[in-house]
């Protein structure tokens, strides 16, 4: 039988044979490089993942630990304020003028407080109404301008920028138009 031209020689049985056996081997070591590799990977994905969690959980702590101690820090000071009270009304005699004096001593000491922790009062007497720091709790007649503050019925405090509660005013109506 002659062969066509156009056709590759066929290799013999025993060439594919002898190549196989270098195959194997190779392919065998491959997939046992990639697993290792793999199982490293995994391993490296574990650790990263429990430093994370690790991580998540001190800084969760750390907050917890935080918000209690400011809390601390703002009680301590305020049994003082609490003391000072409490000294005023054990007094057995007592004039008024020493009775206020005592008072105003205290609100000192609670304005002081205020102060250390970013406590400021809202009196907004003569300022324009904000819905967002003021409550209007009626109109008046009044010579001063439309929506302006004429009167503080209750003070509103604020928390750095946040407000704790609002302050309760009296707004000037608008003119009439005659």
């Amino acid at each position: 039988m002659e062969q066509k031209e156009d056709t590759p020689p066929q290799p013999d049985q025993d060439t594919v044979q002898a190549a196989q056996p270098d195959v194997i081997p190779s392919l065998e070591e491959s997939l046992k490089q990639a697993e290792l590799k793999a199982a490293e990977h995994h391993d490296a994905w574990l650790r990263a993942k429990a430093d994370a969690e690790n991580i998540r959980r001190r800084a969760q702590e750390d907050i917890d630990k935080a918000r209690k101690l400011a809390v601390e820090r703002f009680s301590n000071e305020m049994l003082a304020v609490k003391d000072s009270l409490e000294a005023g009304l054990a007094v057995g005699t007592t004039s008024v003028e020493n009775f206020k004096s005592g008072m105003e001593l205290t609100l000192k000491q609670l304005a002081s407080v205020f102060e250390k922790f970013n406590i400021r009062e809202i009196n907004p007497v003569g300022e324009k109404f904000d819905a967002n720091k003021h409550q209007a709790i009626g109109m008046l007649e009044s010579e001063q301008a439309a929506n302006t503050v004429v009167s503080v019925m209750q003070k509103g405090y604020q928390l750095h920028e946040r407000i704790l509660r609002p302050a309760l005013v009296m707004v000037a109506k608008g003119k009439a138009v005659q």
